[in-house]
Parts: structure tokens; C-alpha cells; sequence
């Protein structure tokens, strides 16, 4: 089985995208499925030392818009440089975090309007989009006790924000899900490893099945 598929994981602090993206990514190469996958910001050298820029926890007076700026900059190039090769390759990509990221973070929480940022990404991606985004719902603060309590994860600028801050993103995802259902699934990220991993499979290989 192949794909040449688009997914995307979005979710807020803590969420646990990284560490189920492992046990996907696992499953999925034991069914014989050709996947890759990466991150934003980052993925690629360009959008890393994009991503060293935006989270450096000394640049706390970075501005809003220049923090969306700099996510489209870097989202255009690990697109045209990783993505799109892998896709035409025939490859699974899976991605922790696109372009949802930037309106629910900048264009929401940050309070620049969502359809602006969605303007802003639309220069970057071209229209490119996700074949399934899947929403890992998890309360903010428990999110945040996840991080607090895991020692070897580097505490970014975002982490650093308020209670408050990381509440409106949560919202701002609920708004995305709602006006986006046709792309984007909702799972509980509360569940173990091995039942949101199983989860995100079945979806991805009714997916690929379509």
C-alpha cells in the first residue's frame, strides 16, 4: 500500500503529537506504507534556524505579526524542499503542526484575526493542504502539568506564555474544527499511547483506502 498523503497533528502545549507521531510512524512502516516524518517549524536547515529565531526564549518582544511572518517564511520552504518531494514519491508525510498552527496561534490567540493569517499562509502554501489534519484534544492545563513534568523537554518562548494565552489557542482549534470537519478529526489526546496510536492509524488508513 502507498499514498502520496498529507497529515497533519495539531494540538496545543503538551498535547503528546511528537511521542504518538513514533508510534505511528512505526505501525504504519510495519503495514509496508512508505511514511516520513517531520515538524514545523523546521524539518529542513533553512526553517530550523527559522524555528531557533521564533522560539528563543530571549525574543519575548517579538511581535505578533512578525512571528506569523516568520511561519509562513519557514512553512514555504520546508514545503517546496521536503513535503511536496516526499508526496510525489508517493510517501505518507506525516507533520506536527501547518498552517492550523498559525491561525489558531497568531491569528487567534495573538489576536491578529484568523482570516488574516490564513491570507498570509495562502502566499506561503499556494492553496496546499492537508488530505487530513487530526486535532489532539487535551485541556490546556493539563498539557502544561505534561511538560512541567517532563525534564528532558526543552521550555520554549510559547510554553512561557500565560495560562490565559494557552486557553485561546484550545479555542481557536475548536473554531478550526468546527468550521473545517471535512479535514479535521478530533481524538482525545487523554487516551494511552497505544489507543490514540491505533486511533490515528485507523484513520490514516481509511485515507489512504479513499
Amino acid at each position: 500500500m502507498s499514498g502520496g498523503l498529507f497529515i497533519t497533528l495539531e494540538g496545543g502545549e503538551g498535547a503528546g503529537k511528537t511521542t504518538i507521531a513514533n508510534e505511528v510512524i512505526k505501525k504504519l512502516q510495519t503495514l509496508g506504507i512508505e511514511t516520513l516524518y517531520t515538524r514545523e517549524p523546521g524539518g529542513i536547515k533553512i526553517a530550523e534556524k527559522i524555528r531557533e529565531v521564533i522560539l528563543d526564549r530571549d525574543h519575548t518582544e517579538m511581535d505578533g505579526r512578525t512571528e506569523a511572518l516568520l511561519y509562513a517564511a519557514a512553512r514555504r520552504q520546508h514545503l517546496v524542499e521536503k513535503v511536496k518531494p516526499a508526496m510525489d514519491e508517493g510517501r505518507v508525510v506525516l507533520c506536527d503542526r501547518f498552517v492550523d498552527s498559525s491561525i489558531v496561534y497568531q491569528g487567534y490567540a495573538r489576536g491578529i484575526g484568523m482570516d488574516e493569517v490564513r491570507e498570509i499562509n495562502q502566499f506561503a502554501i499556494e492553496g496546499f493542504m492537508p488530505d487530513l489534519t487530526i486535532f489532539f484534544d487535551i485541556k490546556p492545563e493539563l498539557g502544561l502539568a505534561r511538560i512541567a513534568a517532563n525534564k528532558s523537554r526543552e521550555v520554549n518562548r510559547l510554553d512561557l506564555e500565560g495560562l490565559a494565552f494557552h486557553e485561546s489557542v484550545y479555542e481557536g482549534y475548536k473554531i478550526q474544527a468546527v468550521h473545517h470537519p471535512n479535514r479535521i478529526v478530533t481524538v482525545d489526546a487523554t487516551q494511552s499511547i497505544e489507543e490514540l496510536s491505533e486511533t490515528i492509524c485507523s484513520l490514516i488508513l481509511a485515507k489512504l483506502k479513499k
